[in-house]
């Protein structure tokens, strides 16, 4: 099961939410199943980074408003820095640095804003991560966790998103689980993608 989720992200076409370029998703979070009923899941995550950004507006515009100030930052918009030594002076010059895209964007309520997040590639650490030329966006490390999570295929409308939510929420209590935080609705695919065909997640940390 693990093979085909590392295989099936590698047709992954991702783009901007409002329409833009296309590029390959070649990652995936890392996660294990331990339980599955249906659509539900109960997933270990491994330690991950996220680039991400707090934005103001509607459930259904945040993530389009943050994404283009996300994908700037993985397409070069950055502060890579370049060290030449053994010269007189010994000098820095700013570069930008392209990262390469993942799976999926997160989008997350914040008080009354939402945080929009992109995962980091795999072989990048805190330290090696460019940092944003863009002070919105910030680098956080997630550590290891498990959530409650529900899939589902459809539209991005906020109904159809609140209806699988109180799917999940009710899942969780049946089986007396204590969330610890607000859920997270990933998104995994092109807005051109037939609605039918998308992969859609709603995910809550549990204790």
């Amino acid at each position: 099961m693990k093979m085909l989720r590392k295989l099936s992200t590698m047709f992954l076409v991702l783009v901007t939410l409002a329409g833009g370029s296309a590029v390959m998703a070649a990652e995936e979070a890392e996660y294990r199943v331990l339980e599955k009923t249906g659509d539900f899941e109960i997933r270990e995550y491994a330690p991950h980074i996220v680039a991400e950004t707090s934005v103001d507006g509607r459930f259904d515009k945040a993530g389009s408003k943050a994404f283009r100030r996300l994908f700037a930052y993985i397409s070069g918009d950055n502060q890579s820095r370049e060290k030449v030594a053994m010269t007189a002076p010994v000098s820095q010059r700013a570069g930008g640095e392209k990262i390469a895209m993942t799976a999926p964007v997160g989008q997350r309520s914040v008080g009354d804003s939402w945080a929009v997040s992109f995962m980091m590639p795999s072989s990048y650490t805190m330290e090696t991560l460019p940092r944003p030329a863009d002070p919105n966006v910030v680098l956080r490390l997630v550590p290891s966790h498990r959530v409650a999570a529900v899939r589902y295929s459809g539209t991005w409308s906020e109904e159809s998103y609140k209806k699988h939510l109180e799917k999940l929420n009710q899942w969780i209590g049946e089986r007396q689980l204590k969330p610890v935080s607000s859920p997270v609705w990933a998104k995994y695919d092109a807005p051109f993608k037939p609605w039918f065909m998308r992969r859609n997640e709603i995910l809550i940390e549990i204790d």
